[in-house]
This record gives C-alpha cells, sequence and structure tokens, in this order.
C-alpha cells in the first residue's frame, strides 16, 4: 500500500505527456539515457534527465548504472497500486451500475 504522499508523487509524475510516453518507451525494454535522448530528440539531454528525475522519485523509473551508463527500467509497481487503490475500485462500481440501468431498462 502507498502512502499519500508516494501516490501524490505518482500522480504528479503521470500528469505530464512527455513522461507518460517516456514510460511507454520502458514498457519494451530498459534504455540507457542516451538512448532516451535519441527517441526523443526534440528534447535536450537536460530536459530528458530532469522528466527521468521526476519518475525516479515517484518510484516510476529503477536507475542501474553500468560504467558509464545509466540504464532505466520500468517499475510498474507505483502503477498498479494506483489501479487497485483508484481505477479498479470506481470500474467495479461503474459496472454494478450499468447492470442495474439494464435491468431497469429491460425489466
Amino acid at each position: 500500500m502507498m502512502d499519500g504522499d508516494a501516490e501524490d508523487a505518482v500522480f504528479k509524475a503521470l500528469a505530464h505527456p512527455r513522461r507518460r510516453a517516456l514510460l511507454d518507451c520502458l514498457k519494451e525494454q530498459p534504455r540507457t539515457t542516451g538512448m532516451l535522448c535519441e527517441a526523443f530528440d526534440d528534447m535536450d539531454r537536460c530536459t530528458v534527465m530532469q522528466h527521468l528525475k521526476v519518475l525516479e522519485a515517484a518510484d516510476l523509473v529503477i536507475v542501474q548504472r553500468e560504467g558509464r551508463e545509466r540504464w532505466n527500467h520500468l517499475n510498474p509497481l507505483p502503477i498498479k497500486h494506483i489501479h487497485e487503490r483508484w481505477i479498479s475500485q470506481y470500474a467495479t462500481h461503474a459496472l454494478t451500475l450499468l447492470d442495474r440501468l439494464k435491468s431497469g431498462l429491460e425489466g
């Protein structure tokens, strides 16, 4: 279970479309910071690093250093916790309401 500060950090990190795009890129496989800079060539290295710093602070990215390279790995667990806490409960409730509506319309 995540505490409120950790949840806030995840929501803040996910609020920016570029950070979501970086996470999408890491879904496929871990990438070095250089690889991410090449994939997002419209951003300078400093901007990519700033976004990665926010993602790392939210525990969405785990960094592994190998020599001079910095490998960025997606950590999906904070997103899973957000899903369990917020999305799945509301989705279940919404499905119950839709089922009642459907039953009311058919009856």
